[in-house]
């Protein structure tokens, strides 16, 4: 059962990611060609900043508060604390965004002036409505992805044929700005809306769940959710720190207009990632069950996905290294040739990510989720000191070999700073099949 459900949810999520990344891909190119490298850094560098908003404000709950609902002996138990998550969720959004406009603010002040001063305060604001994102995870306990997925597809696909449209009509950052702020309250307000319409009897024979309202807040039951979330918390704002920082720091150190040409190589890099993360979630439960069945089995099994993965990583990287050239310059013109150096070096990273989901899966299974944390915390680190290093001497081509570098150790070679993952990393490597000497 929890096969198919994985299976179906992975589906579900491959769609609705590809959508997100093609369409992504798409208006940085005509955003690139319409408005030019300097606009699309400052869109960068705002999207950037909204990334650093989710998982501040999704406290780590999303998966815990479906697997705590479950445990509850009541329905009034689990909708209490399924609200009250989302009252957490809310309320801490609304914060955040403020705090992440504070920060925007003494980073970029010259960003604020004009249309971009209402824009860029309502996009943080509306973000708040991601709280709203828990109703799906509890549909998708219940089985229900496709409408879920759908759903959120279709505004995305509205949401960028809206933004082409405004970028034709004369429009400039501020209206792309403002519309994904308007994306963010739709996605939040369409899942709430199905749960309403296709929520199940938590207890069969019982009446569904009224209306969310936050009177329904227990701060006794959220409490324990609070702490055992804090390491994926954690763990999840210093992942989107090291994984987004260059853009931040190059907008802040070299100018809007090289960020929006490592910009334009990055999201090329980064369009890729959606596989290993729709697979490695297609994967668990095969993993899973292997883990039970003994170590040897799962090892093989770990091993014959983790060399899938980095094959298809570095056959990808070799094409895109050798491509380069010609990409660049038919997707965003003879101004962004600096690019073609950025992407040769970025798109290697994808040899460590890729990998990285499956470690990532692997430190779950194990219950090592605190290592989670350390190897994010040090491709942060290592993330933000190449770049203050290299920046200033090498540019946006210095922030590219940050990036591989830190991404690097972040999501490998940290296996080889502790005694538990280096023993398992040799027993990965010398594991054998029976009869094999």
């Amino acid at each position: 059962m929890l096969k198919k459900i994985l299976v179906a949810r992975a589906t579900a999520m491959l769609g609705d990611r590809l959508v997100k990344l093609v369409a992504a891909a798409v208006l940085t190119i005509f955003v690139a060609r319409v408005l030019g490298a300097s606009e699309l850094g400052i869109f960068s560098i705002v999207m950037a900043w909204s990334t650093f908003l989710v998982p501040l404000t999704s406290m780590g709950l999303n998966n815990n508060v479906v697997r705590r609902i479950v445990q509850q002996q009541t329905s009034q138990q689990a909708m209490t604390l399924l609200y009250s998550a989302v009252t957490v969720r809310l309320a801490l959004g609304l914060l955040g965004g403020s705090l992440m406009l504070l920060g925007f603010y003494l980073l970029y002040p010259d960003m604020l002036s004009g249309n971009k001063g209402i824009a860029i305060p309502v996009l943080f604001l509306l973000q708040s409505f991601f709280g709203l994102l828990l109703f799906e995870f509890y549909l998708n306990y219940q089985g229900t992805f496709r409408s879920t997925a759908y759903t959120k597809t279709v505004i995305t696909l509205v949401s960028f044929v809206a933004k082409l449209a405004l970028l034709y009509s004369g429009f400039g950052i501020a209206s792309l700005i403002l519309i994904t702020g308007i994306e963010f309250m739709l996605v939040g307000l369409g899942q709430y809306l199905l749960y309403r319409y296709k929520q199940q009897p938590f207890i069969p024979g019982e009446a569904p769940w009224p209306a969310y309202h936050p009177r329904w807040f227990n701060a006794e039951q959220i409490k324990p959710l609070l702490k055992r979330s804090s390491w994926l918390w954690v763990s999840g704002i210093v992942a989107v720190v090291y994984l987004k920082i260059d853009i931040v720091m190059l907008g802040a150190m070299a100018g809007s207009e090289q960020a929006g040409i490592y910009a334009a190589a990055s999201r090329l890099s980064e369009l890729w990632y959606v596989f290993p993360a729709t697979l490695a979630t297609r994967y668990y439960p095969d993993m899973l069950k292997s883990y039970h069945h003994g170590l040897t089995v799962y090892y093989l099994k770990l091993r014959r996905f983790g060399l899938l993965f980095f094959s298809a990583a570095f056959c990808i990287a070799l094409a895109m290294t050798l491509a380069a050239p010609w990409l660049i310059t038919m997707l965003f013109g003879e101004g962004f040739t600096a690019a073609i150096e950025v992407l040769r070096i970025h798109i290697w990273a994808g040899c460590f990510i890729f990998v990285r989901y499956l470690i990532s899966q692997h430190l779950i299974i194990t219950e090592q989720e605190p290592l989670s944390l350390a190897s994010h915390s040090m491709g942060a680190l290592l993330n933000i000191g190449l770049n203050l290093w290299l920046i200033p001497t090498m540019g946006i081509v210095g922030a590219a070999w940050a990036t591989l570098i830190s991404y690097a150790f972040a999501s490998f070679f940290f296996l080889f700073f502790f005694a538990s993952t280096r023993a398992q990393l040799w027993q990965l490597i010398t594991a054998r099949h029976a009869g094999q000497r």
